[in-house]
């Protein structure tokens, strides 16, 4: 396998990890969660007690991030998801990251997972895949998810929050969620993990074979 780019957008919980994660193994590639790196900043943030928002602070956290910070066993908090979806808004954020996601891919190649990945970051990725599924559906994965976790909270409160962050990943002015024109579209709505994978490993087998 030559070294290629897969690039795989989405909203939240809608399975693009799970995916990108097993497409990594199954083509023998390098997988980043960009994502990830948005929450990394966020915690650098707090943890240096400024505003999320703020996006002097913020940025100078970015341009410092590094490969140990997505280590971390506290990025996946209900006030990490809050902050990240802050700092993920400020433009000189996501340019001070580009330079980080795409050194990971320089050499072998990779699979990547986030919001702008397809349209921002590899514009000329060779696979480009666009994960979503209902609002119902992901608020149920992230429930049993944070459940899972013992995370006290509620399935209307998870759903109000899946709803937020979709809103301001639509509507924020720096690299908006949107499908690139050439992305292969897949629904999760209805799919276990396994035909998940399958379609999508299919889906990145067919744009190969063309490439």
């Amino acid at each position: 396998m030559k070294s290629i780019v897969i690039a795989i957008d989405g909203p939240a919980a809608s399975g693009k990890g799970t995916l990108a994660r097993r497409l990594a193994g199954a083509f023998n590639l390098p997988y980043l969660d960009t994502g990830l790196l948005y929450r990394a900043v966020a915690r650098r943030v707090l943890d240096h007690g400024a505003d999320p928002a703020d996006a002097e602070a913020a940025t100078e956290q970015a341009r410092t991030l590094n490969r140990v910070d997505l280590e971390r066993d506290d990025l996946r908090t209900k006030e990490v998801d809050l902050a990240a979806s802050a700092v993920a808004s400020i433009a000189p954020v996501r340019a001070a990251l580009l330079d980080f996601q795409r050194d990971f891919a320089q050499v072998s190649g990779a699979v990547l997972d986030g919001r702008d990945i397809g349209t921002i970051v590899f514009p000329k990725a060779d696979v480009k895949l666009f994960i979503t599924a209902s609002l119902d559906v992901r608020a149920e994965r992230r429930f049993a998810e944070r459940k899972a976790q013992g995370v006290a909270t509620t399935l209307e409160a998870v759903r109000a929050d899946l709803a937020a962050r979709d809103e301001a990943d639509r509507t924020r002015a720096a690299a908006p969620l949107r499908p690139a024109r050439d992305a292969h579209r897949l629904d999760t709505s209805t799919l276990d993990a396994d035909h998940a994978f399958a379609a999508a490993a299919a889906l990145v087998n067919q744009a190969l074979s063309k490439g």
